[in-house]
């Protein structure tokens, strides 16, 4: 299939594909009649990248996993997945920090009508 029946097949941009080729992330198909053809191998590599992507794990992590399915170093493949886990958990954290201090702040820009809004004051230097 060429690289725009792949792109709509798996959900991507033609644009992102090319993008997985620079970072070695999938492979460059051989020129056919002056086309690249891409299989089905193509196109479940990037159904692979999706998924991953989608549970968090960086293009990078992605890249790692790829080279253990390899080996099948299931061992290091869940530390891996251990280590995104916690990276995920910060972030959870973090993000929920952000709500509440947020939240803090609109319910105060509620209560505090006629004086100068705590939102904006929140995010002013040196205030």
């Amino acid at each position: 299939m060429t690289i725009g029946k792949l792109a709509k097949k798996v959900g991507v941009g033609v644009e992102t594909i090319r993008y997985y080729h620079r970072q070695n992330l999938l492979e460059i198909p051989s020129t056919t009649s002056g086309f690249r053809l891409y299989s089905e191998e193509h196109a479940r590599r990037l159904q692979f990248i999706k998924r991953a992507q989608t549970a968090g794990f960086t293009l990078q992590e992605i890249s790692r996993l790829l080279q253990l399915d390899a080996t099948r170093d299931h061992a290091k493949a869940q530390e891996l997945a251990i280590a995104r886990l916690h990276a995920l958990d910060e972030q959870i954290e973090s993000l929920q920090s952000a709500r509440s201090a947020l939240q803090k702040l609109a319910h105060d820009c509620e209560h505090n009508r006629g004086q100068p809004c705590p939102i904006i004051a929140a995010f002013v230097p040196g205030e």
